[in-house]
C-alpha cells in the first residue's frame, strides 16, 4: 500500500520560479548584510574575471568600491584574460591584487616539467591553491561567484559557510549566486551593461588557464572543457583536510 503521506497531490501549489531581478535583489540584501558585519579591511572578492565573478563584484562595489579584488595570476592565462582584466580594472577603478606563485612558470617547468600535462593537480596547487590560501589568511569575509549549476562537484554548494584554511583558521565564504542559472548570469550582465570576456563568444563556457581549457566536451556540462575532463576543481574551493 502506498503511504498517502508521501504522495504529492497533483493540485499542490508548485514553487514559483524567481526572476533574475528577484534573485539579484536577494543577492544585494545578502551582500549588504554580510558587508555590514565586517570591517572593510577584512573583506575580499576573488575574481577570475569570468561572468559570475564580475556580477558579484558589481554588487559588492556598490557598497564597498575599494574592496580588494584578488586575481590568481598563474602565468598560464589566455592573453584575452589579461587584456580583459586590465581593461576592467581600469574601467571600474578596482583595488586589484594579482597574486603570484612562489616560482615562475619557467622555474616550475625547469624543475618539474610541464605539470599541466603530467600532474595538473600539482600545477594547480603551486600556482593557484597555495597563493590564494596564503592570501586569505589576512581576511575574514570572502565573496565568490560560484553557482551550483556550474558542475556536479558544486551541487551541494552553500550560500554561506565557514571555510577552513590549511592553517585551521576559518573564513566566512559567501556565494551569492548559488541558485542562479546561466540565463540569470547573462541577463544580469546585459541589463547592467557589464562587458564580458570575449572568449565566451568563441564558445568557451568555463575559462581557466589556457593549457587546461578547451571548448566544452559535453554541451550539458559547462566545466567539461577544463583539464581535459580529468577533473572539475582546481582545489581552491575544497576544504583543507
Amino acid at each position: 500500500m502506498i503511504d498517502a503521506l508521501h504522495v504529492t497531490p497533483l493540485d499542490a501549489p508548485q514553487p514559483i520560479a524567481q526572476t533574475t531581478a528577484e534573485k539579484a535583489a536577494e543577492a544585494r540584501e545578502l551582500i549588504a548584510r554580510e558587508l555590514a558585519a565586517f570591517p572593510p579591511s577584512e573583506i575580499v572578492v576573488t575574481n577570475s574575471f569570468q561572468a559570475e565573478d564580475m556580477i558579484v563584484l558589481d554588487i559588492v562595489r556598490e557598497t564597498l568600491p575599494g574592496v580588494p579584488v584578488v586575481f590568481l595570476d598563474t602565468g598560464y592565462h589566455f592573453a584575452e584574460v589579461y587584456q580583459y582584466r586590465d581593461e576592467m580594472a581600469k574601467l571600474w577603478g578596482m583595488n586589484l591584487i594579482s597574486l603570484q606563485p612562489e616560482i615562475t612558470v619557467a622555474e616550475q617547468e625547469s624543475q618539474f616539467g610541464i605539470l599541466n600535462q603530467t600532474d595538473p593537480s600539482k600545477c594547480c596547487g603551486i600556482r593557484k591553491v597555495k597563493p590564494l590560501f596564503r592570501s586569505l589568511e589576512g581576511y575574514r569575509l570572502w565573496f565568490t561567484g560560484l553557482r551550483r549549476e556550474q558542475a556536479k562537484s558544486r551541487a551541494a554548494l552553500q550560500v554561506a559557510e565557514d571555510f577552513t584554511l590549511p592553517s585551521k583558521r576559518t573564513i566566512r565564504k559567501i556565494s551569492p549566486l548559488t541558485e542562479w542559472t546561466s540565463k540569470d548570469v547573462w541577463t544580469y550582465a546585459a541589463e547592467r551593461n557589464i562587458p564580458l570576456l570575449k572568449l565566451y563568444d568563441l564558445g568557451y563556457s568555463s575559462i581557466g588557464c589556457e593549457p587546461c581549457t578547451s571548448l566544452p566536451l559535453d554541451p550539458n556540462d559547462p566545466r567539461s572543457g577544463r583539464w581535459g575532463g580529468q577533473k572539475q576543481e582546481c582545489g581552491i574551493h575544497l576544504q583543507a583536510s
